[in-house]
């Protein structure tokens, strides 16, 4: 069977050939046959690349790998750590995990999975929680297909997001991937939003922001608003751990979408479940350009039971805030956060220190990859007392050695 593959694949006049002519006298013909065939089909298989990256849509040449830092597998391996010692305070989960009531409802759940999911109890409990019409909520398999669904309803090939930066990723990705640019607005030095935002179809802000932490303040948000008849996506991912949510605005203006997650405050990270709040004319675009069945039925059932489980809720929040009050107490060069991390300042550059930390067992968010943060800042997810205080010992420990951390030139946000 393998004869009219060798007749349809090109031969090189090279070195390779010499060499299956050689094989071929000495070790026999059917040894130098495969030889052969494994050197031709790696030359086919290099051909069809080059010929695959001609045919790549330009706005994807462009494309960076996401960034999501190792694993605890991975820093296993590298170390030789044990996966159960490695403390992961980089992905800002719930380190409490999720709502019983979530978990049971998944078990439930999974016993009807040969059928398709219905979003509808789903989107029933966010409206119950948010105060929102039903007819508002519009729902995604996480916070990143939301705003790729957004994206995709409002920018094309040269349109521009503006991003201002340090903030979320996605969202230039996001941009990219409509074929739209990206562009970057830099923050103020206290990480506020500097309203002379330049002109965009999309502008993406996040509050609290990742990785600074602060929250936009509603004057600020609604200065944006009114600036401009730009859709503005405000994504609200940490909303839970902040001092006050801005979905209110949703009842004054039309070119504003809220996105909302259930990754972090109520420990639904590994499902992947997200909602949006926006005006009913937006929401019904939404549900027409997004898949009717991405979400899985067990990830909806269980975000169903963890909105109606507030009092899980209300306890996981309350010990994440007071944790994340004490750590910025005991951590100099933390910037004041409303979100369940810490952005803080380092002496020596970031990605060294992370990887010290990385040494020692302790995993956090080196920012160098955030555009516009720069390589002095590193992000730390608020864990449990236990989680926090082998941190803290860490960090300490580095800072008798090179004064990682900075003691100085922090910035005043009196």
């Amino acid at each position: 069977m393998m004869k009219p593959i060798l007749n349809m694949l090109p031969i090189r006049q090279t070195e390779d050939k010499r060499i299956l002519v050689s094989q071929d006298r000495s070790a026999g013909c059917e040894e130098a046959r495969e030889l052969y065939i494994s050197r031709a089909c790696l030359f086919r298989s290099e051909i069809s690349l080059t010929d695959y990256r001609k045919k790549l849509k330009p706005q994807f040449s462009l494309l960076e790998a996401d960034e999501a830092g190792p694993s605890p597998s991975e820093v296993s391996l590298r170390y030789g750590l044990s996966p159960q010692k490695v403390v992961m305070l980089s992905r800002n989960e719930n380190p409490y995990g999720p709502s019983p009531r979530a978990v049971a409802a998944l078990r439930d759940a999974a016993l009807h999975l040969h059928r398709y999911p219905d979003a509808r109890p789903f989107v029933e409990a966010v409206a119950e929680y948010t105060g929102s019409p039903e007819e508002m909520v519009v729902v995604g398999a996480g916070m990143d297909e939301i705003i790729i669904t957004m994206a995709r309803l409002f920018l094309g090939p040269g349109d521009r997001a503006v991003i201002p930066v340090p903030t979320y990723t996605y969202y230039s990705l996001a941009a990219r991937l409509c074929g739209a640019i990206p562009v970057y607005f830099r923050r103020l030095s206290s990480f506020e939003v500097d309203l002379h935002l330049p002109e965009g179809e999309m502008i993406f802000l996040c509050s609290p922001n990742n990785p600074t932490g602060n929250a936009a303040s509603e004057e600020t948000v609604r200065s944006v608003l009114e600036a401009s008849d730009s859709i503005v996506f405000l994504d609200e991912a940490y909303v839970e751990f902040a001092k006050a949510n801005l979905a209110h605005l949703l009842e004054d203006y039309q070119n504003l979408v809220v996105g909302r997650t259930l990754s972090k405050a109520f420990g639904l990270a590994g499902l992947r479940l997200g909602y949006a709040l926006a005006g009913v004319g937006l929401a019904e675009q939404y549900r027409r350009a997004s898949p009717i069945f991405s979400i899985s039925s067990i990830s909806l059932a269980a975000g169903t039971a963890a909105l109606r489980d507030r009092d899980y809720l209300r306890e996981c929040v309350r010990k994440i805030k007071s944790e994340r009050e004490r750590m910025a107490r005991q951590i100099e060069g933390a910037s004041p956060s409303q979100a369940n991390f810490l952005y803080l300042r380092t002496r020596d550059r970031s990605t060294r220190v992370a990887e010290q930390l990385l040494q020692r067992g302790v995993v956090v968010r080196d920012c160098a990859s955030f555009q516009g943060a720069g390589d002095h800042h590193i992000r730390v997810t608020v864990g449990t007392p236990e989680e926090n205080e082998i941190l803290i010992e860490a960090l300490a420990s580095l800072d008798s050695e090179s004064g990682s951390i900075r003691k100085d030139d922090l910035i005043d946000f009196s």
